[in-house]
């Protein structure tokens, strides 16, 4: 049985990326029927993708959103700095599936703001050749985790983020993401917004501060988490592996493609085609 949501928040999935948690966020898109899915920003990512790494669980990620854009579900993707090449189509609409650069909605009385974040990050805006560096550094630190992480899985210990304790350790990381919150929360006061939401900075948050709740919907790189919006209330949702394969077995993913090599090459050969060249 599908959780029914009005809407459901997903941000810096770092498709193409080795510290992409794909086959987990399948599992979450086929637990979930939002009437609204918004993809906020870093879905894609370009900095550092390579043709010859998209696994087939990447693909199935965007094969799911296609499948639930055809039924019904209105898929908002906005754009973030690693997929900022999109921009240039921003407004772009076909059927359910919307590409902006920003959104503003209004739920229950109260006016949303929800744009990825990058637009407060100086060192992004002014250094870009820098930070696709560092994200190089990022992306093999997040390698790194993912094999340490599944060595203490043999040993039924829980998974860990390094890159989460290092910027909760390090005081300048510490800083920036309390100064990227504080600016966001007050640049919504200013614009006349009840809510600010954002991903960006790979920290989930629920965080209110005057007239304005400040959201953060995190990654599914490090921490695995989503917003969800349902009965005029938001929530964090944070994966949890047992609740998928051992609670409710049945919300496992399965694979969507033909079991021979020649299908798969077929469907990833399409989706090159018609979605990275678009």
């Amino acid at each position: 049985m599908k959780r029914e949501l009005d809407i459901a928040i997903i941000s810096d999935v770092h498709l193409g990326t080795y510290g992409c948690h794909a086959a987990e966020l399948l599992n979450y898109l086929k637990s979930i029927k939002p009437t609204v899915l918004i993809l906020n920003g870093d879905f894609i990512d370009m900095w550092q993708f390579r043709k010859s790494y998209f696994p087939k669980s990447h693909v199935q990620v965007v094969q799911r959103i296609m499948k639930m854009a055809g039924n019904g579900t209105k898929v908002y993707y906005i754009t973030g700095n690693h997929d900022d090449a999109l921009r240039r189509f921003s407004d772009f609409s076909m059927g359910n599936i919307h590409l902006r650069d920003k959104l503003v909605l209004q739920l229950n009385g109260r006016k949303h703001w929800i744009f990825h974040g990058d637009v407060f990050d100086l060192f992004i805006r002014y250094s870009p050749m820098i930070a696709r560096l560092g994200g190089q550094g990022y992306d093999w630190l997040i390698r790194l985790n993912r094999f340490i992480n599944n060595l203490r899985a043999r040993f039924g210990k829980p998974r860990m983020s390094f890159a989460g304790k290092m910027k909760n350790r390090v005081k300048e990381a510490v800083k920036f993401i309390s100064d990227f919150e504080d600016t966001a929360i007050k640049m919504a006061e200013e614009q006349g917004y009840d809510y600010v939401i954002c991903g960006h900075i790979h920290k989930p948050q629920m965080r209110r501060a005057g007239n304005v709740t400040y959201l953060n919907s995190g990654d599914w790189v490090e921490n695995l988490t989503a917003l969800e919006y349902a009965h005029g209330k938001w929530n964090m949702f944070e994966y949890d592996e047992a609740e998928f394969e051992l609670v409710n077995p049945k919300l496992k993913v399965k694979e969507d493609f033909a079991d021979s090599d020649d299908a798969f090459e077929m469907t990833k050969e399409a989706f090159f085609a018609n979605f990275i060249k678009a």
